[in-house]
């Protein structure tokens, strides 16, 4: 305990470090303030109450409330996400997009321009869907076309902003500001998620043991993600000597970590947005919404959904390493730097090597994200109730453990670059790494 206070302590003596600190905090305060300002011509006496279940809840998650709450914010980063995933993909299709991804810091910035452009776009349309399909006619203090052009200017205008506090975050603060926007706004519901369910334990079935009992499940899945965010495997690589001078450059083993989950949330994302697509079939096609399949598919609680589901999930997890994490380009700069991997052959024989290895760990590690994926339905099955469930696993808990994770190492950094101890005693890989883990990857991070 005492060294946990002294680590704060030497935070606070980092004057950069502070400053960064209190940057985040003060970003973040500004978009929960933001996330209770209600649209304008809105009556907020009648959004009060809403309920926030299904798509709407996982939404109205992502977006700290402010979905549920018809705020300026309602859309939250959620179409910039959406944006950032469709420029990944150009960049595998489209060669001028592939072109931008190789040309180093500028070809970075405009594909961050054309990421910020197509942000707008789908922001307008989600904000026009949003408005027909989240508030009723009761609810509108002006008439219905001015009230509809109005607030999809001010939700695009919202979610712009948004974008740029995270912006603002990632070069003034410290962590990845748009994953911290989504992450506080997953913890603004923890609380409301708590109360509720520990006063339908101890009021109802169960009792505070029950309630206890599921404490303990959430730490020990909590741990479970830990262990996926954080797992690795080394790969060896020898560097040849170099003298210049009366100096000795190379000739050192150093690694390559290799994520087990390199893909992250997104295939949870991928293989979520599919199965929306039973519902939404029932919602748009009375005709057949008795079909038995899709009343089972649209039930997250059926064993066909969530079979279907951890389906998907190792499918989207394979797909989406392969897009990322390219061996060829991996190979390419470890020959260009002069390492090799010892007993495999430098070129080709070498990006066989790095492939089988990462087809190899891709497995377990899509397996172990599927199981985190479908643990909130099983925490609904023996009584959970579904809002506090869905923080024992899926796209939330992922989220909030990585980022946590990446914030943590980030202000280790700071401490250790200044000689102080870090935060993190596992942090630390022996050996220097040899190249980024996400090498050959797209810096988009959630």
């Amino acid at each position: 305990m005492k060294k946990f206070f002294t680590t704060l302590s030497n935070i606070w003596k980092i004057e950069d470090l502070r400053v960064r600190i209190l940057n985040t905090l003060l970003f973040l305060l500004i978009y929960r303030v933001g996330s209770f300002v209600v649209l304008p011509g809105v009556n907020p006496a009648s959004v009060a109450n809403q309920k926030a279940e299904g798509l709407v809840g996982l939404l109205n998650m992502f977006a700290g409330g402010s979905f549920s709450r018809s705020s300026i914010f309602a859309l939250g980063v959620m179409p910039y996400i959406s944006a950032s995933i469709v420029v990944q993909l150009l960049g595998i299709a489209v060669p001028y997009f592939t072109k931008l991804q190789k040309e180093g810091e500028s070809g970075r910035n405009k594909l961050n321009q054309w990421t910020r452009y197509l942000t707008i776009g789908i922001t307008a349309l989600q904000a026009i869907g949003y408005l027909k399909s989240q508030i009723s006619p009761e609810a509108m203090l002006i008439s219905n076309p001015f009230f509809t052009i109005l607030n999809m200017f001010v939700l695009t205008a919202g979610t712009l902003f948004v974008m740029w506090l995270g912006e603002k975050i990632t070069d003034k603060g410290i962590g990845n500001g748009i994953s911290l926007i989504i992450m506080v706004g997953i913890i603004a519901q923890l609380p409301g998620a708590f109360l509720t369910e520990f006063n339908s334990r101890t009021s109802g079935a169960g009792g505070l043991v029950s309630f206890i009992v599921e404490i303990v499940g959430l730490i020990g899945v909590v741990m479970f993600t830990i262990m996926i965010v954080q797992g690795t495997r080394k790969i060896a690589v020898q560097y040849a000597k170099r003298i210049v001078g009366n100096k000795q450059y190379g000739g050192v083993r150093q690694y390559i970590p290799l994520k087990v989950n390199a893909a992250g949330v997104m295939p949870i994302i991928f293989a979520q947005a599919l199965m929306f697509i039973p519902q939404t079939v029932q919602q748009f096609m009375p005709s057949i919404s008795s079909n038995g399949i899709l009343i089972a598919l649209s039930n997250y609680n059926s064993w066909q959904h969530n079979t279907l589901f951890g389906i998907l999930i190792i499918l989207f997890t394979y797909f989406y390493t392969a897009i990322t994490v390219n061996p060829n380009q991996m190979a390419d700069d470890m020959k260009k730097n002069g390492g090799f991997i010892p007993g495999v052959k430098p070129g080709k024989s070498t990006a066989d090597y790095i492939d089988a290895v990462i087809s190899r760990i891709t497995l377990p590690g899509s397996i172990f994200l599927a199981i985190v994926a479908i643990i909130p339905a099983i925490a609904s099955l023996v009584g959970v109730s579904p809002i506090f469930a869905r923080f024992f696993g899926g796209t939330s808990l992922i989220i909030l453990v990585g980022v946590v994770l990446d914030t943590l190492q980030q202000i280790e950094s700071h401490l250790l670059m200044r000689h102080y101890d870090g935060l993190m005693k596992t942090g630390r890989i022996k050996g220097r790494t040899a190249m980024p883990a996400a090498a050959g990857t797209s810096p988009t991070v959630i």
